[in-house]
């Protein structure tokens, strides 16, 4: 029971880590969401940092365990309180949910309590009125949509493959902090370190360079520590071992913490939560393949670097085929997930790239209804897409 328990709580946890990293990630504009997902992991981070105190404080762990609870039982009230806990106005509009959508978006007019967000609100009504004429159904997806898409597929198997080697290869690294660091705290204070380290640098890197080259970046550094490790260990200095430990450990936390927030944001609306899912799991996966190592009279911990190892070298040459999602809109549809290509590996992307909301179905861009057109000095017509 207490095994199918600990399943059951697994299980919700990982649903709630994925429904909020997603609400998070749609309320946000292009220039904010890598931003706010970093403050987020800080929470998150915090949280791990406050848990050996509490455990210290509580002694037993049935009253940790009732500690956990009531928190977690005041975050579920949230879920009666709906200024707080609001559905994503973007998957509302894109699976057609349209009366809902009104509904969520007159809320966040209202909690916005400011002149520009009632402009916003009056822009929006019109809209929502044209789009209901008719009476349209909502229209639903599964995760069974993904493979049947050519670009879509391709992308979430990648950043899936990836998510799985940094989560996996990371015991790799860690088991040559053992003997420099013999108390629990410590060791557990230097990886909770590291993974704030993966964070910042990510959160100051992958803004300027975008997604795909810092991904690139972090996959090579973990494969040349790990080679490193893995043909010179013996050879090396116990402070070089040290240090490749640490640099190995950071970048596959933040391989990891990329190859997720990558896939979040170039799989479209209608299926980005199956689609993160699966993502999430493959890291998950990674994570339970560190009990190979600890059979006994095997040689699992040599055998699982090298193939981890073959995997980094495998996983920097798909790398290459992805889009690039720094500055652009989260797209919608499957057909606007499958117009996403790669571009050249060093081309700069664009900056800001403002997508309404409310667009159409199957279209990158529908400002036709919602940006006006202006007139240039000269007297010609700019159109929206020339803005």
């Amino acid at each position: 029971m207490v095994l199918v328990s600990r399943l059951l709580f697994g299980a919700a946890l990982a649903g709630a880590f994925l429904s909020l990293y997603i609400a998070r990630l749609e309320l946000c504009e292009p220039p904010h969401r890598l931003g706010v997902t970093v403050v987020a992991s800080f929470f998150w981070i915090a949280g791990e940092l406050l848990l050996p105190g509490l455990a210290v404080l509580c002694r037993d762990w049935r009253v940790l365990q009732g500690a956990v609870t009531m928190v977690l039982a005041l975050v579920a009230a949230l879920w009666w309180c709906p200024v707080l806990l609001l559905e994503s106005p973007r998957w509302l509009l894109a699976t057609r949910q349209l009366d809902r959508a009104r509904d969520t978006l007159k809320a966040l007019g209202q909690g916005s309590g400011s002149e520009h967000g009632s402009g916003h609100q009056q822009s929006l009504c019109p809209e929502l009125q044209s789009l209901c004429e008719g009476s349209p159904q909502p229209q639903y997806h599964s995760v069974c949509d993904i493979f049947n898409t050519h670009i879509i597929w391709r992308n979430s198997v990648i950043l899936g493959f990836t998510a799985f080697i940094g989560s996996g290869i990371h015991y790799c690294f860690t088991r040559n902090l053992e003997p420099h660091l013999p108390h629990f705290f410590s060791s557990y204070f230097t990886l909770v370190g590291t993974e704030a380290t993966a964070c910042i640098f990510i959160f100051l890197t992958a803004e300027r360079f975008g997604r795909r080259a810092v991904l690139l970046l972090c996959t090579v550094l973990t494969g040349i520590c790990s080679l490193l490790l893995l043909a010179l260990t013996q050879y090396l200095l116990e402070f070089i071992v040290l240090t490749l430990s640490v640099v190995g450990i950071t970048t596959s936390h933040a391989v990891t913490m990329l190859s997720i927030f990558f896939a979040s944001e170039i799989l479209p609306t209608v299926v980005r939560g199956a689609g993160l899912g699966l993502s999430v799991g493959a890291s998950f996966v990674g994570k339970a393949t560190a009990p190979i190592t600890a059979i006994p009279n095997s040689h699992g911990f040599f055998l699982r670097h090298i193939l981890f190892a073959s995997f980094t070298i495998l996983s920097i040459l798909s790398i290459m085929l992805l889009p690039e999602s720094q500055g652009h809109s989260l797209p919608q549809t499957l057909e606007d997930g499958d117009r996403e290509r790669h571009p050249p590996l060093f081309h700069q992307p664009p900056h800001e790239d403002h997508m309404p909301l409310l667009a159409g179905p199957g279209s990158q861009h529908n400002y036709s209804n919602l940006t006006p057109s202006t007139t240039s000095e000269t007297g010609s017509t700019v159109t929206p897409h020339e803005i």
